[in-house]
């Protein structure tokens, strides 16, 4: 009798080729975002911690509401067109305060200041390292 084996996420995870700050997602994310003059952006790297829900995060913000969409879906055509990467889902884009872009591995955070200091995601998630990335 044959034996079959299920796959967990973990080790879905985990047998997928792991991303880098180079890999052309990343990459293709951080320069739609200095496109659009998104501020303050910083990558977290998130693959050593086991309770992560990426690889990375990337933040950055949006001096009004305005702005704040057109870095989101700015990110969203730039990325699908550069890459051919859709994003799993969004959400944040009716309250525009704060915008999530979640392409699975790296989940894009795209933020009003005032909402940005109340959550404070580099402080809660404090021990991945960051990386600052100036426009």
């Amino acid at each position: 009798m044959k034996k079959t084996t299920l796959k967990t996420a973990d080790t879905k995870k985990s047998s997928i080729t792991r991303l880098t700050r180079n890999s052309k997602i990343v990459k293709a994310i951080i320069n739609a975002i200095q496109e659009k003059k998104g501020e303050n952006i910083i990558s977290l790297d998130l693959r050593k911690i086991p309770e992560a829900v990426a690889d990375f995060f990337i933040i950055c913000e949006a001096t009004n509401s305005t702005q704040l969409r057109a870095i989101a879906d700015f990110i969203e055509t730039d990325v699908k067109e550069k890459i051919q990467e859709i994003p799993f889902k969004h959400e944040g884009k009716v309250a525009q305060q704060w915008i999530l872009i979640d392409y699975v591995n790296v989940v894009v955070h795209v933020m009003m200041p005032d909402i940005r200091k109340f959550y404070q995601l580099e402080e809660m998630w404090s021990d991945a390292p960051m990386m600052e990335h100036k426009g």
